[in-house]
């Protein structure tokens, strides 16, 4: 069975409360999920827009070396590259400069008129625990989990202006 992740901001292929996009609070929706594989050992989530009008999908998050025994996260979590309470370490967004790095949850904020945006929060469990740093891309870190993803786990929300 997949791994099933849920949020209580939004529902499946439902919209995405202003609080959590770009014009509102900008906060990171609080997730939750079940059905982990028993042989995880670690957790990483990324949260994309495949409808952005760009060459790549835009980048909203990328969280990794979450606890396996982790059920979700919080509401709001912070944008810092390292979250010391519990080993969590975020990666780059597409908001990102090659002078000004920006790390952590960037909420919804698509073109005005561009029509309803899916934003993927799709979550890996890891057979082993990865050895990056933080402020890794999505691609980065795709690439260091390549061969170590035992299953996934996906949940899509709507955003349009």
């Amino acid at each position: 069975m997949a791994i099933q992740v849920t949020s209580t901001a939004f529902a499946e292929e439902e919209r995405i409360a202003d609080r959590y996009t770009g014009e509102g609070q900008d906060v990171s929706p609080p997730l939750s999920w079940s059905n982990l594989p028993e042989d995880a050992k670690e957790l990483a989530l990324i949260c994309d827009d495949p409808d952005a009008p760009t060459d790549e999908p835009w980048v909203h998050w990328v969280i990794y070396k979450i606890p396996a025994h982790a059920t979700g996260l919080p509401e709001g979590v912070p944008r810092k590259a390292r979250l010391k309470d519990t080993g969590m370490l975020q990666g780059q967004n597409s908001w990102s400069t090659p002078a000004k790095p920006s790390l952590g949850y960037r909420g919804p904020i698509p073109p005005k008129g561009h029509g309803d945006h899916r934003y993927r929060f799709t979550l890996y469990a890891l057979s082993g625990k990865l050895v990056v740093q933080p402020g890794v891309s999505k691609k980065q870190l795709l690439s260091e989990m390549a061969d170590h993803v035992l299953d996934t786990g996906k949940l899509v929300g709507l955003y349009s202006r």
